[in-house]
């Protein structure tokens, strides 16, 4: 079941690591450092500046040099990299189109104290946009109303319908966050109505901006910011700072303090994680310093959400109090969106931006329950995706994308189950849910690095064949004609396919280093933390643990998989695969045929005091020859 998928190779592919062309995932392993094309004189100059910072010991210097290498950095960028602050990296804000604008239309607003909305997205980036304008207004002593769109009733985004609720109930000024930058129609008619709106978001946009006040994109055409990897949490936070100074202009903190907006960075932290921006750049510093902030547990929402998923102090991380990116994305993140997947779409901006502990922890525990009653929803939602793909024969060798689709799939979890069925495929999918009155489907995506979804969903709209769609590098959102999900595939497979030719690219694992059993310890774990936070753009430290020996293996609830790899030394190494029963990665760990190579990373176990590392499997590979 390894080997039957034929090896594919790219005249300019860098060597295989540990000569592993095709592996139980079908992917080639590469040497992260070789695939940037990192010279020895590059690599040179980074060990030497760790060297002088005299932040690691010596022999930890050149692996972790190797890995910051291999994702890019530079030596001149080596400090903004290993400590990014906002005051090194912030952009500036007149650097964002229609940025004058829309501080224009706000303040003038809030001066006329005019009624103003915030029309936000269901996600976790809509709700920690709309969560700091609310407090931000708060601050200025003007109460910003929040909408927030039913996800099944009313779907993504501004519509006419919409507008004439806000328009009905005294709305002078509508801020839309994380949507509303392809809204054309919806608008235009906001315009004839004489509603007056200003889009602040992130995603892609292929055509001219709608007819509005002003939209601030850093992915809007034309826009010279360089922040396109900004979440729209983080954009809202530039246009917060550029609110600050033109507000200071104007004379308006005569009678108060100017916002401290940095009290606010947990929450555009909490956006970009969860949104899975690439930590990069500005980007970082935002999350970096996000966290800290989020530590402080100052946000009454964040502390009584992190209360009721049984999240202490102790046990977000290493050092203790601080909080951490999986943290934030797999515990915190979740349970946020559970209100606009399966219930109501306002509570996570409710939660986020309440100045009560009662009414926190209430909406906290409303949102915990919610996310119960999604994780069951999405795993029969999951069952009946993977059994309607085994009877399609799905996924191809050939196809650059898979598309699953049915009726009466719940909108609420098809992002999710996309991002299941990636991680097992290891290629991009969209799960599409059917209505089966109206013949519409809606579906989602979710993407693998290196391949541009939201690009290629908004070529298929242009196309067409979608009835809309739109979205970012990661991740995607779309209607269409149940009719016309087989042309979409078509299409999407001959965009992404032509994509991949032109980029050169087999699928590939970037491999950081070869490790033994025996050297992958807490020590070696703890220094590479150096490099944190990571996630998008910034990926954990991967690392091959060749020739391996499976010792006990069994599985375990959930399709999970542990296991003992014991090296040719004789060390054991714990090690678990996540979900890999009934895959290529849990029929080598179950029925091990020799020895094989294995890719993956390294986690704490701290389990009752062990101060220990287990591996995260990744992929695996037999050995030939």
């Amino acid at each position: 079941m390894l080997d039957n998928i034929a090896p594919t190779r790219f005249a300019n592919a860098p060597d295989p690591f540990l000569g592993v062309e095709t592996s139980a995932t079908g992917r080639l392993w590469v040497d992260r450092r070789q695939a940037r094309a990192v010279s020895d004189t590059e690599l040179r100059q980074i060990s030497d500046r760790l060297a002088l910072k005299g932040l690691i010991e010596d022999a930890f210097i050149e692996p972790i040099a190797r890995s910051i290498a291999g994702r890019g950095i530079v030596a001149a960028d080596l400090d903004h990299y290993l400590k990014p602050t906002l005051k090194a990296l912030f952009p500036e804000p007149d650097c964002f189109m229609d940025m004058g604008l829309a501080v224009a239309a706000i303040l003038d607003a809030l001066e006329a104290q005019q009624k103003v909305f915030v029309f936000a997205d269901y996600d976790v980036d809509g709700a920690t946009s709309a969560a700091q304008l609310v407090r931000w207004f708060r601050h200025m002593g003007h109460d910003l109303s929040v909408y927030v769109p039913d996800r099944i009733l009313e779907g993504y985004g501004p519509s006419e319908k919409a507008f004439d609720r806000l328009k009905s109930e005294g709305a002078d000024l509508v801020i839309t966050v994380d949507c509303g930058a392809s809204a054309h129609h919806a608008l235009d008619y906001a315009a004839s109505i004489g509603l007056d709106v200003v889009v602040i978001d992130h995603h892609i946009m292929r055509e001219d901006p709608p007819k509005c006040r002003a939209v601030v994109n850093p992915n809007r055409p034309g826009c010279t910011s360089e922040q396109g990897n900004l979440a729209a949490a983080g954009v809202v936070f530039v246009v917060m700072a550029a609110l600050n100074r033109e507000a200071e202009k104007r004379g308006l903190f005569t009678d108060r303090p100017k916002p401290d907006l940095t009290k606010w960075l947990d929450l555009s932290a909490l956006g970009a994680i969860c949104d899975v921006t690439a930590l990069t750049g500005f980007n970082r510093a935002l999350a970096t310093q996000g966290l800290k902030v989020m530590s402080r547990l100052e946000n009454k929402g964040i502390k009584a959400l992190m209360k009721v998923a049984g999240l202490n102090a102790s046990e977000t991380n290493k050092a203790p109090g601080l909080m951490s990116v999986f943290h934030s994305g797999f515990v915190l993140g979740p349970r946020i969106n559970a209100g606009g997947r399966i219930g109501r779409a306002d509570l996570g901006v409710r939660l986020l931006s309440t100045e009560s502990d009662d009414e926190a922890l209430h909406v906290a525990q409303e949102l915990d329950d919610l996310n119960k009653t999604r994780r069951d929803v999405e795993a029969a939602v999951q069952e009946e995706a993977l059994a309607l793909a085994a009877a399609k024969g799905l996924p191809s060798v050939d196809d650059h994308v898979v598309i699953v689709a049915r009726e009466d799939w719940h909108p609420g979890v098809i992002g999710i189950v996309a991002g299941r069925l990636r991680e097992r495929w290891h290629k991009p999918v969209i799960v599409i849910g059917i209505d089966p009155v109206s013949g519409i489907g809606k579906g989602s995506g979710r993407s693998q690095a290196g391949i541009n979804l939201g690009q290629a969903v908004s070529a298929a709209y242009e196309a067409g064949i979608l009835m809309s769609g739109g979205g970012h590098a990661m991740a995607a959102g779309l209607s269409v004609e149940s009719e016309r999900i087989a042309e979409l595939q078509t299409f999407l497979n001959d965009f992404i396919g032509k994509a991949t030719v032109e980029a050169d690219r087999k699928d590939r694992l970037e491999i950081d280093a070869a490790l033994s059993a025996g050297s992958a310890t807490r020590a070696l774990l703890d220094r590479f933390e150096i490099m944190a936070p990571f996630g998008q753009g910034n990926p954990e430290p991967l690392f091959a643990l060749p020739n391996m020996r499976v010792g006990y293996a069994s599985a375990m609830k959930n399709g999970h998989i542990r296991c003992d790899l014991i090296d040719e030394s004789g060390k054991r190494l714990k090690a678990i695969a996540w979900r890999a029963q009934d895959t290529a990665i849990g029929t080598a760990l179950l029925n091990p045929a020799g020895a094989i190579h294995v890719a993956g990373r390294l986690k704490p176990d701290d389990y009752m005091g062990r101060n220990g590392v287990q591996f995260e499997i990744e992929d695996v590979a037999h050995i030939f020859g």
